[in-house]
């Protein structure tokens, strides 16, 4: 292993910050980064001598290669991050404009909710899985949060509590059981696994989650993150009594001084149930 990809791999076993995906993604994104910084001509750079030069090569490849830029600025928080854990934060500019980076674009009123019925649920054949994808479609859970969930734990009764250590970010929250089908999934779990979680004994988080990303794969369910768009507008149609812009509802435009006041109020509840601090970030799950 290279010099620079061996330190980055030892910076993020010593900052393990997030949820397993966070992490694992992050380490990714820097080995992919140092090679990259390799291929430009950096092979003996070690991982407190990042400089601005450094950064320039790398967002001057991504956007030659013509990247979304999403995923560019993904990557630019990758290396705040690098930039921070060894003190070089002055070298990345705190704004990606500063880089010509495109302003990403959170609205769109193209819907990527997905449904997913009883009977594509019962090919699964792993239990904890097809429970799992269950409280991904009925809460609203990132994937993580479904494999790691205790109901033990979880259960208060008119809310479901994610400890902190299920979440991205680290961010416990608190969702509200409305529905009669979260109860009867809750009754469900109760009687199946009661004080276990969904990660069966003797498996690790890392094993189970890839038997869930084999069980959907084989039977033909890919992009279960819509499960979290298709959750966010059924609540919202709850919350507002009317679909929101991406289910084929008025957009903000359409909407009276009331109405634009109750999309606000629903807006900011999705985004806590959902695990973010922003509304603006509604409007990916929601429209505008």
């Amino acid at each position: 292993m290279r010099n620079l990809n061996y330190q980055l791999k030892q910076l993020c076993r010593k900052h393990e910050e997030g949820g397993f995906a966070t992490r694992r993604d992050r380490e990714y994104t820097l080995s992919l980064i140092a090679d990259q910084l390799w291929e430009a001509g950096y092979k003996h750079l070690r991982v407190k001598e990042l400089k601005g030069r450094h950064v320039n090569a790398l967002v001057a490849r991504w956007t030659a290669e013509e990247l979304n830029p999403g995923t560019i600025k993904n990557r630019m928080s990758v290396l705040r991050w690098w930039a921070r854990k060894t003190g070089r934060n002055s070298v990345i500019d705190r704004e990606n404009a500063r880089y010509g980076i495109p302003t990403r674009v959170y609205v769109n009123n193209e819907s990527k909710a997905i449904q997913i019925s009883t009977t594509e649920l019962n090919k699964v054949r792993d239990f904890h899985v097809r429970m799992s994808l269950e409280l991904q479609r009925e809460f609203g859970l990132r994937r993580e949060e479904a494999i790691k969930f205790r109901l033990a734990y979880a259960d208060k009764g008119d809310n479901i509590v994610l400890k902190s250590s299920w979440t991205k970010g680290g961010k416990p929250r608190a969702i509200p059981v409305r529905t009669e089908a979260q109860r009867e999934l809750l009754a469900q779990l109760h009687q199946a696994v009661g004080q276990q979680s969904l990660i069966p004994s003797g498996r690790r988080y890392v094993q189970q989650l890839h038997v869930y990303e084999r069980e959907t794969a084989r039977v033909g369910l890919n992009r279960m993150h819509g499960l979290r768009h298709a959750y966010a507008q059924r609540r919202y149609l709850a919350l507002t009594g009317w679909k929101a812009p991406a289910s084929g509802g008025p957009g903000s435009k359409d909407l009276t001084p009331a109405q634009k006041i109750a999309d606000q109020a629903a807006r900011l509840t999705i985004s806590r149930e959902l695990g973010h601090e922003r509304e603006a970030i509604t409007r990916i799950y929601l429209g505008k």
